[in-house]
């Protein structure tokens, strides 16, 4: 808890106050004793006229209240409350970041000592509040200090409609002990609440220092009743300076170390004290704990105060005389002279300094052996006195102004104050003090109105105080403003001088001018200037100049002139207005001229003065119009415009155009017609309206509608369009809209019917289907797109090598010449050539009648000869485009190797179920015709039982009904020539199995029965999946089944009701299903009633681990290039074994082209859309902590080349055109 603050606090308090507030009171009361009750001043709050004040106390206040509220004018300073001293600097640091929800400032913790006054206050915002909140204070948590308002307690609440604040105050005066405690402020409105704590110390008061404070700062003379008292308004008075009584010397040390830390600093000046800094750091030292000395009786005192001129006695007592003893000062050791003078008187040993002067201020201590002690010496100088005071002044605005006074030192530190403030006289301060010797002059270089005041100034030893009075000087005006007359545009220049150099203001008829880039003010010593830049009309008035600071105007008359004119700056280009018949022209001409001219307007020889005509002009201060209702072409023509006044004439001449829109175009003419448009082109019309046409719209229709749509919303410029996306085989009609700048035509005459017809696109996917020594046999596909018109049929076409197949071709998107790739045998590069035309005969027309077949054989062809082929569709529109075959064509039969493109089903053995049938095409090429032949398990196939056909492409085996003699090894054999390809196929065919041969009952205990079996004789041509037990009751003979799908011959029936005789059956399992009978029982087992001791069997853990083994390898397959590709094979392993893909030995892992599976030990592999690249030998491996095994097969991918599978060449469907390489 801080301490109350010392008297010495008080006085600072009250010495740093102007001197208006520091004069005596009027009742006579001594200075002195209203110390005692003084008050330290911590809120201020402004007066406000607006503020409404309602203050609750009893009848019993105290009359000096009186005093305290009124200052010397008598006003009511309502809003000045006062605090006691001592406030704790943590009540000042109090955190108040927390939010409230009505408060915006809470009242503070307080301390003050007995006798003193405090205030607490708390606001409140009022934006949001429609009424005043209520407002509480309590003592602790439950006693409502409301009823307790009286002498020593006074609530006030005040409210400020500018920031619309409430303000609410707790003014405690004259605390007493009792008065601490826990306080509480509640503010309440609707259902809003809140509240803040805080709490209020009181200190006994405790006793001043034993230093006569008041001796150290007397000031007034001797003899004067208000001798000896910190009177410090006495020290405003001009008095005749008289010498002072002695005082008893003060020791400044003990009054450093009594006082406060921020009074240091107003001591340090009051008693001469410059090295501040030094000052404080001896300070500490001397705070520290001294040890005690072995060779020291008496050491020095801690710090000495010798005025300046004076002497001072430095004493110790030694322990031992006999030791060497040395001074020093600052550490440098003091040898004896005038100055410093060495005495012994038994053990003391004495220092004496004479005639003491700043420079012996410092610090020494003595040693005596390895011991020293040490203190400080404090050289004080003499107050400085005022010897002459300040004189009260009077100047004038803008003169230089000097206050002197002389003091009793040269040099002396001296401060100066405006109004109780002290003055800054560094950096660009407008004050500067002069000092010669023993005067000192504030100079302030240009006087001004702020620098009335009451200037005082303050010394070690005194103050004096004079009042400075700044008046303006008399004015006298040396060059008055002249009234001018200006053209319009012209610069307008006003100047004035007047004995002053002043700032002034500018007005014009009364009203403030500020300056702009237009406007312009000057100011040059006594002159002052106005100059307005390219005059206007509004710039005419009165002009009036006005000092500051004096009550004086300095007036002028301007007066702005401006000939007539007539302004055309927003006609068109000639001055053309152009207006569309039938609508009212109003044309606004501005104009101007001062005085306002005349206005007249004429067309030709003829003057428009009607003003009821139609066509009649109106006039207006600023403008002239011409209005024309409803316009006719018949207006056009040129107008003219004539101004004139007293300031001269102008005349203006107007072109007045009247258009319409223009005359519809003629019927449009359709000139070609195509699947879904046709082209049409019309003539433009005979008038355009008097505006140039801009555009056309086109719209169509069905002939048997009556909607027109419009086909273009952007304006076409040509006298041609293209109308599309019609419906093919439907009459249309068509028509067009003119339009100019004033708008759009009526329609023109639709054009005569049409229907969209078109050719159906060329043939696709032609190609060669076989070559023999006389003819050539080609086939198609329809054209992709056929049309309304439907297919007629095809032309077939044919020329041979040597003629252009371009020629006479004409097409869109067809090769216009045949390229030759061919591989160069240094680079592998591809060359391509055009083949030159040469001259032969024209294209032969192959069918005189048209097909609707898809294959024409061409016939009569000379042998060995070459020729170009082409195919056209025709319809009702005509011949299509042609489709030719990109390369010349051989006539002569070719031998193709035989090959077997066996499909991947038939590559793994083909199972069928008895009694289903099989049938089988294998497709193989080879020419001239082939000749296949089929062997059975290595004998020629009995074809009565199976059939087998054969075509140019393909075999076919075919089995009505399967059985199971037809299963076996089927060899195949294609034959062209010494050519020969061979292909195997395996047909299983599978049937039920047979039964078990024998069942046996090999054990029966408890309710148990072992059971062993015989497999099948017969399995049905499939490997035996499982078993299915079934069991009977002896009396019911109803079977049920115990066991499904069981894998060994043996197996042991539980849980049998004991009592009962059971029978048993066994039914045989394989793909195609259970077997059709079952197997039972000879004998029946009968479980018995009486028990029996039943011994477990002994089994022997059965190890189901084992190391990866492939049951399906996997098989060498063959893909087509574009349609997706499996490799399949079967694993099993325990533990399951980790499955890895390998192409050509390198894993396959993250490769998006690559798919993998695994499911109950298959593996697949996937392979999307293989290309040639991705043909090779395939790898899976299994591996798991047993071991590892692989399976690998061969991968091949083959194109399909005009029919033909062909490994590692582009891929080419039949019919499909080949890519050159300048296609890419």
């Amino acid at each position: 808890m801080p301490e109350p603050t010392k008297k010495a606090d008080e006085t600072e308090t009250e010495n740093i106050l102007p001197p208006e507030q520091n004069k005596p009171q009027e009742d006579g009361t001594a200075p002195g004793k209203e110390e005692k009750e003084s008050d330290i001043m911590i809120v201020i709050l402004p007066s406000d006229e607006n503020s409404s004040d309602t203050t609750s106390s009893s009848e019993d206040e105290d009359d000096s209240s009186t005093a305290d509220g009124t200052n010397e004018s008598g006003e009511r300073k309502d809003s000045v409350w006062s605090m006691g001293d001592g406030v704790p600097e943590e009540a000042e640091k109090q955190d108040n970041s927390q939010k409230s929800v009505l408060f915006i400032e809470k009242p503070k913790s307080g301390s003050i000592s007995v006798g003193q006054n405090i205030t607490f206050i708390a606001k409140v915002e009022a934006q949001d509040l429609l009424r005043k909140p209520t407002v509480k204070w309590f003592k602790g948590k439950w006693m409502d200090l409301a009823s307790k308002a009286g002498k020593h307690l006074q609530l006030k609440e005040t409210f400020e409609r500018q920031t619309k604040i409430y303000t609410f105050e707790m003014h405690i005066i004259k605390a007493k002990e009792n008065y601490a405690g826990n306080y509480r402020c509640e503010v309440t409105y609707k259902d809003k609440v809140d509240s803040c704590s805080f709490d209020l110390e009181v200190h006994e008061v405790s006793s001043a220092p034993s230093i006569d404070i008041r001796s150290a700062f007397k000031r007034s003379g001797e003899g004067q009743e208000d001798a000896g008292e910190l009177d410090f308004s006495g020290l405003l008075k001009r008095r005749e300076v008289k010498q002072e009584p002695e005082e008893p010397d003060i020791d400044v040390w003990e009054l450093l170390k009594n006082s406060n830390p921020n009074d240091y600093e107003k001591i340090a000046f009051q008693y001469g004290i410059t090295d501040l800094r030094g000052m404080l750091k001896r300070l500490k030292r001397t705070r520290r704990e001294e040890k005690k000395s072995a060779a020291f009786a008496k050491i020095l005192d801690p710090a000495y105060q010798v005025d300046k001129g004076g002497r001072v006695r430095f004493v110790v007592e030694l322990a031992d005389p006999t030791v060497e003893l040395k001074w020093y000062k600052n550490g440098q050791e003091i040898r004896p002279s005038g100055k410093y003078i060495f005495e012994h008187k038994g053990n003391e040993r004495i220092l004496f300094i004479n005639n003491c002067s700043l420079t012996d201020d410092a610090r020494y201590h003595v040693t005596a052996g390895d011991e020293k002690c040490s203190t400080e010496l404090f050289v004080r100088e003499p107050p400085v006195l005022v010897t002459k005071g300040l004189e009260d002044t009077s100047a004038y605005i803008g003169d230089k102004i000097e206050l002197s006074v002389e003091v009793s030192e040269d040099d002396a530190n001296v401060k100066w104050f405006k109004n109780g403030v002290e003055l800054p006289l560094e950096g660009k301060s407008r004050y500067k003090v002069k000092v010669e010797g023993k005067k000192h002059t504030l100079i302030i270089e240009e006087g001004t109105k702020a620098d009335n005041a009451t200037y005082s100034v303050m010394t070690t030893g005194g103050q004096s105080a004079a009042k400075l009075k700044v008046d303006l000087r008399p004015l006298k005006i040396l060059h008055p403003l002249e009234d001018q007359t200006v053209r319009l545009g012209k610069e307008l220049s006003l100047k004035c001088e007047i004995s002053e150099n002043v700032e002034g203001k500018w007005y014009k008829n009364g009203q403030l001018l500020q300056p702009s880039d237009r406007i312009k003010m000057y100011h040059k010593g006594r002159i002052h200037r106005l100059i307005i830049d390219s005059s206007l009309v509004e710039d005419d008035g009165e002009y009036m100049f006005v000092p500051d600071s004096y009550n004086v105007n300095i007036p002028c008359k301007v007066h702005i002139i401006d000939p007539p004119k007539v302004h055309l700056d927003g006609l068109g280009e000639g001055n053309t207005v152009t207006v569309v018949a039938g609508t009212k022209l109003r044309l606004e001409i501005p104009i101007s001229g001062e005085p306002p001219p005349k206005v007249m307007w004429s067309k030709g020889d003829k003057w428009l003065m009607d003003s009821a005509s139609r066509i009649r002009a109106e006039n207006y201060p600023d403008s002239s119009c011409l209005v024309i209702d409803s316009a006719e072409r018949e207006d056009s023509g040129v107008y003219r415009i004539m101004l004139k006044n007293e300031a001269g004439e102008d005349t203006a001449h107007i072109n007045i155009k009247v258009v319409d829109i223009p005359d519809p175009p003629e019927a449009p003419n359709v000139i070609e017609v195509g699947e879904d448009w046709c082209i049409m082109n019309w003539e433009p019309p005979a008038c355009d309206g008097g505006s140039p046409v801009l555009g056309y719209y086109i719209e169509r229709k069905k002939k048997q509608s009556s909607r027109w749509m419009r086909l273009n919303f952007d304006l076409i410029k040509e006298t041609t369009f293209e109308p599309k996306k019609m419906i093919e085989g439907v009459a249309y009609e068509v028509r067009v809209f003119a339009v100019n700048a004033i708008g759009t035509s009526k329609p023109s005459m639709p054009s005569k019917p049409f229907v969209p017809l078109a050719v159906t696109s060329p043939p696709t996917c032609l190609a060669v289907d076989s070559v023999t020594d006389t003819t050539v046999t080609m086939k198609w596909r329809p054209p992709d797109q056929i049309g309304a018109a439907g297919l007629d049929g095809y032309i077939i076409e044919y020329c041979f090598e040597g003629s252009s197949p371009a020629a006479t071709t004409e097409s869109k998107g067809n090769n216009d010449s045949v390229q030759i790739n061919s591989e160069e045998a240094d680079g592998g590069k591809t060359q391509t050539e055009e083949t030159t035309p040469k001259p032969s005969e024209e294209w032969i027309v192959a069918n005189p009648e048209l097909t609707d077949k898809t294959k024409f054989t061409i016939t009569g062809l000379p042998t060995g000869s070459k020729i170009f082929v082409r195919i056209k569709a025709v319809n009702a529109a005509g011949p299509s485009d042609p489709r030719l075959h990109p390369q010349a064509i051989l006539v002569k039969e070719v031998i193709e190797p035989p090959k077997i493109r066996l499909p991947r089903h038939l590559k793994q053995t083909y199972i069928r179920r008895v009694g289903e049938a099989v049938n089988l095409v294998i497709p193989f090429q080879g020419r001239p015709r082939a000749k296949v032949s089929w062997k059975k398990n290595g004998a020629h196939v009995d074809k009565s039982q199976i059939n087998i056909r054969n075509s140019e492409n393909d075999t076919i085996i075919f089995i009505r009904k399967a059985e199971r003699i037809h299963s076996g090894k089927y060899d195949m054999k294609v034959k062209v020539d010494n050519l020969v390809d061979k292909a195997t196929i395996e047909i299983q065919i599978v049937d039920r199995p047979g039964p078990p041969q024998v069942v046996n009952i090999v054990d029966v205990w408890g309710e148990n029965v072992a059971l062993e079996w015989k497999p099948p004789k017969d399995d049905g041509n499939a490997n035996i999946t499982g078993y299915t037990i079934q069991k009977a009751d002896k009396k019911s003979m109803e079977w049920f089944t115990v066991i499904e799908h069981y894998h060994r011959t043996s197996a042991t029936i539980t849980e049998l009701v004991i009592g009962n005789e059971y029978y048993f059956r066994i039914f045989s399992e394989n793909m195609c299903g259970l077997s059709d009978d079952a197997t039972m029982t000879t004998e029946s087992a009968v479980i018995a009633k009486d028990g029996k001791v039943y011994k477990n069997p002994v089994y022997e853990d059965f190890n189901f681990t084992e190391p990866p083994m492939f049951t399906q390898p996997l098989a060498n397959t063959y893909a087509v290039s574009g349609y997706n590709a499996t490799l399949n094979c079967s694993v099993r392993g325990n533990p399951k074994p980790k499955i890895t893909w390998m192409k050509n030995k390198i894993i396959i892992s993250n490769d998006p082209r690559y798919r993998m599976f695994s499911n109950q030990g298959v593996c697949t592999l996937e392979i999307r859309k293989p290309s040639p690249y991705d043909g090779g030998t395939y790898t899976c491996r299994a591996v798991n902590n047993l071991g590892e095994a692989e399976v690998e097969c061969k991968l091949e991918v083959k194109v399909i080349y005009h029919g033909v599978m062909t490994p590692g060449e582009p891929i080419f469907l039949a019919g499909q055109k080949k890519l050159h390489s300048k296609d890419f």
